[in-house]
């Protein structure tokens, strides 16, 4: 074949992809991004591991500190003079945990699940790499790769490589791109955020529907990349239809991660069989006026976990929801009644699966010389630690696989917090 004619069908190809976009199969609908992913067929496995994984990414740098309260810690209150949370049985004062930790009041809708043994926290977590550009250290903790700024792919594609493969919807996104985390060769099924998720797109149409199956009716990787896209949107749209049908008889929250952790759950435990799950929450880079900001989003984070664990339930012994976000911020407040950028964080980890009712992780104090350059919660558990034990005892990944998700990444073993 000339090279001519290659050149011709490399454009049309691309012409193609582009238009699947436009259509709305890449990002808007239950498809998986054409051109970015490919379905990799793995026969020899049968799918008989039914655990689930949610990961939900706080970005922005939430500050942990803030979240679990080190309320008997002197030095948490002299350097947050006007944003530390009050002591317990005070007015907007920490909920007592454990007599050393307290939960930020507005989080109070997670307390049953501390209660009942399904939420635990591991603090001082985060990469072994000091990163305080929020892009950089997010990619940082997708990859899987702290200091290598190379990595194509994200930890939770290479996961699902390493998975007996099942449906098209097996691995979710909730967004209108692919995240870095779920970036790679295998397949993912996407719906966008809120309401509207399963709101009609272009080839719902009949005719174009038509159009297309003809157009990808062939096994080249674009048309198998349409075709297992389709049927991730079939699939998918039966199992949310019925509940949009439902929800309009009746107000539900206006806030999108609440109405995603319901269609989340409604995915994981219906016919769409989700093992894997990627979401998204943003606006906690709080560098001015903190506590407003968390007066404000707390309570719907927590409400959309609790509304998660609950449309969960009929699988939560089988479930594991990591809560994460790229770093800390600075244990002294700013002038501006904020905090910055910061370093160690604190990881929630949520579900039947999980030890729960503990504060994981090693914790130093806050008097400065335990700082990180005077200023941080240091880093005392890397991220991969607690995600590798997940993958680990939860999904049953030997050694070798876990060193393809987490390359070069040894486990240190020292954490117990999964049932």
């Amino acid at each position: 074949m000339s090279s001519g004619r290659v050149s011709y069908l490399n454009y049309l190809n691309m012409k193609r992809r582009k238009f699947l976009t436009a259509a709305g199969l890449a990002t808007a609908g239950i498809l998986v991004p054409v051109g970015m992913n490919s379905w990799v067929a793995r026969g020899v496995k049968s799918a008989t591991n039914r655990k689930r994984l949610v990961v939900i990414f706080l970005r922005g740098a939430v500050d942990g500190l803030n979240i679990v309260v080190p309320h008997q810690e002197a030095e948490y209150y002299e350097a947050r003079p006007t944003i530390a949370v009050p002591y317990p049985h005070k007015k907007d004062g920490a909920i007592d945990l454990d007599g050393f930790y307290g939960l930020h009041p507005k989080l109070a809708d997670l307390v049953p699940l501390w209660d009942s043994k399904n939420l635990a926290f591991v603090q001082a977590v985060g990469s072994p790499v000091v990163e305080r550009s929020h892009f950089q250290a997010q990619d940082y903790l997708e990859s899987g790769t702290p200091g290598i700024k190379n990595t194509k792919n994200g930890w939770m594609n290479r996961l699902l490589a390493e998975l007996p493969q099942d449906m098209p919807t097996q691995a979710l996104n909730v967004g209108v791109t692919t995240p870095y985390i779920l970036k790679g060769e295998m397949a993912i099924a996407s719906i966008k955020p809120g309401k509207n998720s399963a709101a009609p797109i272009p080839t719902d149409r009949p005719l174009v529907h038509q159009a297309f199956s003809n157009l990808y009716s062939g096994t080249d990787t674009l048309s198998k990349a349409y075709q297992n896209g389709r049927k991730a949107r079939e699939i998918v749209l039966t199992d949310l239809t019925q509940e949009m049908m439902s929800a309009s008889r009746g107000a539900k929250s206006a806030n999108a991660f609440v109405d995603d952790a319901a269609e989340v759950a409604k995915l994981m435990v219906g016919n769409a069989k989700t093992q894997l799950a990627f979401m998204q929450v943003g606006g906690w880079d709080t560098h001015i006026n903190q506590n407003p900001v968390f007066d404000r989003l707390l309570p719907s984070l927590a409400e959309g976990l609790v509304t998660l664990t609950q449309g969960l339930e009929p699988i939560l012994a089988d479930t594991v929801i990591v809560v994460m976000s790229e770093f800390g911020r600075t244990v002294r407040e700013n002038g501006n009644k904020g905090t910055d950028h910061g370093y160690g964080n604190a990881m929630w980890l949520l579900g039947g699966a999980i030890r729960g009712g503990n504060v994981y992780g090693q914790w130093q104090g806050l008097s400065q010389s335990k700082l990180n350059e005077n200023r941080d919660l240091p880093v005392t558990t890397d991220f991969r630690e607690v995600l590798s034990l997940i993958l680990q005892q939860h999904l049953s990944l030997d050694d070798e696989s876990l060193s393809r998700v987490f390359p070069g990444y040894e486990l240190a073993s020292n954490l117990d917090f999964l049932a």
